[in-house]
């Protein structure tokens, strides 16, 4: 597989410098992208880089995941406002460890293959380092009007901001660039690959490599995802949708990639998948033949659910979105877990009701009406009832007199109430 093709034709390319194509179709080469560890889960912001270098190791060519804790440390002032909060070494490393276990789902770390993938910690090379060596031996090679001439500097210095850019964030590119030099040094690390808004601190790296007295090195970075509305990728109204599941459930997740657009579909199932063009052109024209089966959306629902979190997650994100389109879900409704539960019914009314109550059989009247105001009166509950209108956990009352039991609750918790067709609330017995 070439690399270079592969990612053209999925729409990852940005921008790359003259020779990047030759050195990667010359030789097995090894290229790094720099990973920020301030959270101990990656979000689906990170999945643009990780898929650049699955692709990389698909093509035979060696990845290097470097977990950026030293210049984590200071804060990228890239396309950003302000300084970003510093973290502390232990911190850090739960956060390397973390990212790791995240990126083995992506990558091969532990096979004796010659590209087998490496992670590495720019904190282990920068932690021994004095600044006054630092200065002496790397800082002389790059100019200060070099480092002002970036982009990244000349925005954070033109912006309305009055707290300025510290001079801890202004040697961001320098620390950057020194991971480039060393990885070359280290592990002949010839190319780096990147966000575009990188451009800038990739570009001073490889001008070190030059300057220090290397050899030719490389750069090349992927466009920014956007949507097709112009709204940010990967942000949701409760905020990152992550790749741990304790941030962001495997429903949640599944549910965000099959909502989106048909326009982003399309994109995304390119740049966030391994299916082949053959397939994708595929989906495309099936999409394109009949849009209400969104194709698109649901393949590449599953793929990326299945590749972060498992098959069996899939499958069960799967199932649990029918549970609003059927009445035929008593039984998934018994064996999804809390956190599912909680996800798919995000946002629906919820009343706190008394456990004691509930296993000494109360009359569903008074719990609906006194307990939790699911209904405005009892006069409006067996109405409702006696024609049809009210459900607890998917299955139809037609009694008005019917006692709640402890076996109606879910996870041992919860019983859901439906009234009419829409209107769903949650009870919690405590």
């Amino acid at each position: 597989m070439d690399f270079i093709e592969e990612l053209t034709w999925r729409g990852m390319i940005h921008s790359m410098m003259p020779g990047t194509a030759e050195q990667l179709r010359s030789e097995r080469t090894t290229a790094y992208l720099g990973i920020d560890p301030t959270a101990d889960s990656l979000h689906i912001g990170h999945l643009v880089g990780v898929m650049m270098l699955k692709h990389l190791q698909r093509s035979g060519h060696r990845p290097i995941a470097l977990v950026g804790g030293a210049t984590g440390m200071i804060g990228d002032p890239s396309m950003k406002s302000q300084e970003r909060k510093l973290i502390d070494e232990e911190t850090l490393r739960h956060n390397q460890e973390a990212i790791k276990k995240q990126l083995s789902k992506f990558l091969d770390f532990d096979s004796d293959a010659p590209n087998a993938a490496i992670l590495v910690n720019n904190y282990d090379w920068m932690k021994d380092y004095s600044f006054l060596n630092f200065i002496r031996d790397i800082g002389k090679h790059i100019t200060v009007n070099y480092m002002m001439a970036k982009d990244s500097v000349k925005k954070r210095l033109a912006g309305d901001s009055q707290q300025g850019m510290s001079f801890t964030e202004f040697s961001y590119q320098l620390l950057q660039g020194y991971d480039f030099l060393h990885l070359y040094q280290d592990m002949g690390c010839k190319l780096q690959l990147g966000g575009s808004d990188q451009w800038g601190n990739m570009t001073t790296g490889a001008e070190l490599v030059r300057r220090t007295g290397g050899g030719e090195v490389f750069a090349l970075t992927c466009p920014l995802i956007t949507k097709a509305d112009g709204g940010k990728f990967g942000k949701t109204e409760s905020g990152n949708v992550w790749l741990d599941p304790r941030y962001t459930s495997p429903y949640k997740f599944y549910q965000f990639w099959l909502n989106v657009s048909d326009a982003d579909a399309e994109k995304y199932i390119k740049i966030f998948t391994e299916l082949t063009r053959e397939e994708v052109e595929t989906l495309v024209k099936e999409q394109a033949e009949d849009p209400g089966k969104r194709p698109l959306q649901k393949r590449l629902a599953q793929e990326i659910t299945t590749m972060v979190h498992s098959k069996e997650d899939y499958e069960a994100a799967v199932e649990a979105s029918q549970i609003l389109f059927s009445n035929n879900t008593y039984d998934i409704l018994h064996k999804i877990d809390e956190a599912t539960l909680l996800s798919v019914f995000e946002g629906v009314p919820t009343f706190e009701v008394s456990r004691a109550d509930i296993e000494n059989g109360v009359k569903l009247c008074d719990l609906l009406v006194d307990s939790a105001k699911v209904f405005p009166s009892k006069s409006e509950m067996r109405k409702m009832t006696q024609q049809g209108a009210l459900s607890i956990n998917k299955e139809k009352v037609t009694d008005p007199n019917a006692t709640a039991a402890a076996e109606m609750l879910l996870n041992g918790k919860y019983i859901l109430v439906q009234r009419g067709k829409k209107n769903y609330f949650l009870l919690i017995a405590k």
